[in-house]
């Protein structure tokens, strides 16, 4: 039995659903970005625990189908950054998503935007600039020509540009801040 569950956009996520399957006596239940695999259909009581349960950490069963694809796309968003930053010739967007999901890519992008009011695209935008944030925060003092390969940007200036639309400000006006400016996957 596939479960959705929405806000689960971490490992840190993956891990809080799993101890709550733990406590519930259901720790072989296989979780990742986005579901619940269980090897049991769950009673309405342990549905209901269950439920509950992940309100009180942040987290929602999703009922609908359409709400279920939207939670579906934001998980293969998340790891496609992943996948920008780790191949040399990635999957283009479209491909890499429907491959995520098993639906067409143009079917994906009207429900997206139809019940989120942005395209896939922005949302990638918005994801990617918060992974330069996290990049330019970390100690290893990316270059901001390293963060626009490693991202897959045509050029820094258009990262720079990018940056600027999504934030407001300039990267190095970014990095003179107090840098708290930054979203929680879950809330972009």
């Amino acid at each position: 039995m596939k479960l959705s569950v929405k806000n689960m956009v971490c490992p840190r996520c993956v891990e809080s659903v799993s101890d709550i399957l733990s406590g519930m006596n259901l720790p072989d239940a296989e979780v990742e970005l986005g579901s619940v695999y269980l090897d049991r259909k769950l009673s309405d009581s342990e549905m209901s625990v269950f439920s509950d349960q992940l309100r009180n950490k942040g987290f929602e069963l999703i009922q609908d189908r359409e709400t279920e694809l939207v939670n579906e796309v934001k998980s293969a968003l998340i790891n496609y950054v992943e996948h920008l930053e780790s191949e040399q010739n990635p999957e283009k967007l479209s491909v890499f998503v429907s491959g995520k999901t098993d639906y067409n890519y143009s079917y994906l992008s009207k429900i997206y935007s139809e019940q989120t009011g942005e395209t896939v695209e922005t949302h990638l935008i918005e994801m990617k600039i918060e992974r330069v944030k996290e990049l330019l925060g970390l100690g290893n003092n990316w270059t901001l020509s390293e963060i626009a390969w490693k991202l897959k940007y045509s050029s820094v200036q258009y990262l720079s540009n990018q940056f600027k639309k999504v934030t407001g400000m300039t990267v190095t006006e970014y990095k003179k801040s107090d840098r708290k400016s930054r979203k929680s996957l879950d809330q972009i």
